[in-house]
């Protein structure tokens, strides 16, 4: 891709060549999000650990390739965001500062429109991929995690068990699959590559892993550990 180019070129040259920006359009996965808890009347919160998303391990690995290179990071994850909330919100929170290379994930939180959502949600995509590459930013797609198959054991609460029920049905009806299939459509009409981590979770289940305990919250947000997962998988494309 032509953003590693620019590292270089900025690592070798610190004063002639600008500055490179990333970004990161996302839910509350881009976000760092981990564990859950209940906040009283029924409310959840839960744990933020930025630190430890895969945003800014991909972002070390960068640095680490060019260390004279200066790379600004635009985190623009926010819990509970849907694609067409991201299209919303992409002038004030992704556009302004024109980076160079913006990964897109979405789908946990779409998904939970349905089959019928599909369009709303691929149409979201197609505009950000669009207004994204119109402003001069490469793109890249990446599929998100699976949420639980099953409730953990480790889920006592009423609500949270309620939820992994919930969330296993969206999983085990095909409905998340329909939402990733199609935004791979979407991405190929739009010419953005796809790093499809979404495919190795599937991999992982289909082999025997329990992928429910790859979850810190056993519901939808993966470890910690487990976003340096995404974080190669980005590394992987940027390099080529």
């Amino acid at each position: 891709m032509e953003f590693l180019r620019k590292m270089a070129a900025k690592h070798d040259d610190k004063y002639g060549k600008p500055p490179v920006t990333l970004a990161f359009l996302g839910d509350s996965v881009t976000q760092g999000c981990f564990e859950i808890y209940e906040t009283g009347g029924g409310g959840l919160d839960t744990v933020y650990d930025p630190e430890n998303n895969y945003a800014n391990k991909v972002a070390s690995i960068l640095r680490h390739m060019c260390p004279g290179a200066q790379l600004n990071v635009i985190a623009a994850g926010i819990s509970g965001d849907s694609a067409p909330n991201g299209n919303a919100r992409l002038e004030r929170d992704i556009l302004p500062f024109k980076p160079d290379l913006t990964v897109v994930c979405y789908g946990l939180n779409d998904s939970g429109g349905g089959l019928d959502g599909i369009g709303r949600y691929t149409d979201a995509l197609e505009a950000i991929f669009t207004r994204l590459q119109e402003a001069g930013s490469e793109v890249i797609f990446m599929t998100p995690n699976t949420m639980n198959y099953n409730t953990s054991c480790h889920l006592t609460s009423e609500l949270f068990r309620g939820l992994a029920v919930h969330f296993a049905g969206i999983m085990e009806n095909g409905v998340l699959d329909a939402y990733i299939e199609a935004a791979k459509a979407t991405a190929a009409k739009c010419g953005v590559p796809v790093v499809d981590c979404y495919a190795k979770w599937k991999g992982m289940q289909a082999a025997g892993v329990n992928t429910t305990e790859l979850l810190s919250n056993k519901l939808n947000h993966p470890t910690r550990e487990m976003h340096w997962m995404f974080a190669w998988m980005l590394a992987q494309q940027i390099i080529g």
